[in-house]
């Protein structure tokens, strides 16, 4: 019960019963279909790692954090897998949605995944051209980094695209290491924090932020979690445990 309570931390603003708060960070995470960005959102956010994830439609996490002694509400929008095909990159429309939306973009790929880490360049300049004159900043995510066996990325890649790109660069394990996935977050957001707030009209819901930097009315919001199904996905995850420790 105590994981799933904790779970309550990501939360969805009530639409009725919402007040801006004193600084909303929002940040975009992107990258190839199974590279680990929804378990590295919710490592984040509340410290917990559960392996096995339904493939996400791209879900609002928020939760309320004190950043360099301020009170701020940091917005994570998980986004759908992007894919590469013969015909181009394969990319859902709530990506581009999301990229317009965010201070910030965290792009992910994993290091037991070559194909993930060649989508990295494709889309840093979609973030590029969403942003027009003055695109977000954005963070490279290698993830996995426990998983030696499998790497198919070698290590020095990672921070040689980074300085191509002119971003800062993390390896990190969602599932081994907290203090990694949250050090990434947490840099970002605090770099997020010292620059000046935009400028912005009370909204009923902050999903409905892209208003927020003048975008275009046409965006649609972000869509927020569905708490009962991430419930349900941690009491499945938490009853094999338990039927795993019994077996044994």
């Amino acid at each position: 019960m105590r994981l799933i309570h904790n779970m309550s931390t990501i939360t969805e603003y009530p639409t009725q019963e919402y007040t801006a708060p004193n600084r909303t960070i929002k940040i975009a995470v992107i990258g190839g279909s199974g590279v680990g960005k929804t378990a590295l959102v919710v490592r984040f956010l509340t410290k917990r790692f559960i392996g096995d994830y339904e493939r996400n439609a791209g879900n609002l996490y928020s939760r309320e954090v004190q950043v360099d002694g301020d009170q701020v509400t940091i917005q994570v929008q998980d986004t759908p897998g992007v894919e590469l095909t013969d015909n181009g990159m394969s990319l859902p429309e709530h990506v581009s949605c999301s990229v317009q939306w965010a201070d910030a973009v965290v792009l992910v790929f994993s290091v037991t995944d070559r194909h993930s880490f060649d989508l990295i360049c494709h889309l840093h300049q979609l973030v590029q051209r969403a942003g027009g004159a003055n695109p977000p900043p954005v963070i490279l995510l290698a993830n996995k980094a426990d998983l030696l066996h499998l790497r198919r990325v070698e290590a020095q890649q990672g921070p040689l695209l980074a300085t191509t790109l002119g971003c800062s660069f993390y390896e990190v394990s969602a599932s081994e290491d907290y203090n990694q996935v949250h050090g990434a977050f947490h840099r970002l957001c605090c770099q997020l924090a010292k620059q000046p707030a935009p400028v912005s009209t009370p909204t009923s819901n902050p999903a409905s932020a892209p208003s927020e930097k003048k975008r275009s009315p046409l965006i649609p919001r972000p869509k927020s979690p569905n708490m009962q199904d991430l419930k349900r996905r941690f009491k499945q995850a938490l009853s094999a445990k338990v039927r795993t420790v019994t077996s044994v």
